[in-house]
């Protein structure tokens, strides 16, 4: 199929485009290099910067790999899942195990790391989660998430923050899920509130040995109902 000239704009999308179709297709089986920044800029008409992107947004979608000094390869002709859809398709269970490891070292960090700002954060998402309590289950969960990451963000770093950032979607659908299904909230608005004020003080105290078992106890019980709803 051959490429063709493009309409003026979107230059980049149109690009990116058509050059996936020819991979996606089989034009150009795994393995190939493909042709050098001007063939391509010239068969595409349009200049050497537009295909630039376009292969910086191939390369993104694990379609090509620039090697250096010897030009750009296909390394796979379906697009590469994204992470967020992963966790769209993945099992709440699954999510909340792997949750559970990275939170309970987040919690030990950050009351290794915590400053006062942080400290400050906890104690306003905490209240936030008790005042959260008498409104509806997507309400409290939100809050209860916010005061998760706000645990997170104290361990100061920002690949753990933004990790959990990921990961919020997937728990916020799952978990809100759960508290109707089971009824967690029906004798109690403001559920595991001892617990999440227990972790806020371990974090502030500097106790992470502390703060890593309390967290760790909570997400436990979660993770049971999860695997008993």
């Amino acid at each position: 199929m051959p490429l063709g000239s493009l309409r003026p704009s979107p230059l980049v999308e149109q690009a990116t485009q058509h050059l996936r179709e020819q991979i996606t297709q089989g034009e150009w089986p795994v393995g190939t290099r493909l042709p050098g920044e001007n063939a391509l800029a010239k068969t595409l008409g349009v200049g050497r910067s537009t295909v630039r992107e376009a292969l910086r947004a191939l390369a993104g979608a694990g379609l090509v790999q620039a090697r250096q000094g010897s030009g750009v390869f296909v390394i796979a002709t379906e697009v590469a899942e994204d992470w967020p859809a992963r966790l769209r398709r993945a099992a709440i269970t699954d999510v909340y195990e792997v949750r559970m490891m990275v939170e309970t070292q987040a919690a030990r960090m950050a009351a290794q790391r915590r400053t006062e700002e942080d400290v400050a954060a906890l104690e306003e998402a905490l209240a936030a989660r008790a005042g959260a309590a008498a409104e509806d289950d997507a309400a409290f969960v939100d809050a209860d998430i916010a005061l998760h990451a706000a645990v997170v963000a104290a361990a100061g770093n920002p690949v753990l923050t933004d990790l959990f950032a990921e990961f919020a979607p997937a728990l916020r659908e799952g978990l809100i899920g759960l508290v109707e299904v089971l009824g967690l909230r029906s004798r109690d608005r403001n559920p595991g509130h001892d617990a999440h004020a227990e972790l806020v003080a371990a974090v502030r105290d500097g106790d992470g040995d502390a703060a890593g078992a309390i967290l760790q106890a909570e997400l436990e019980q979660t993770l049971a109902h999860l695997h008993n709803a």
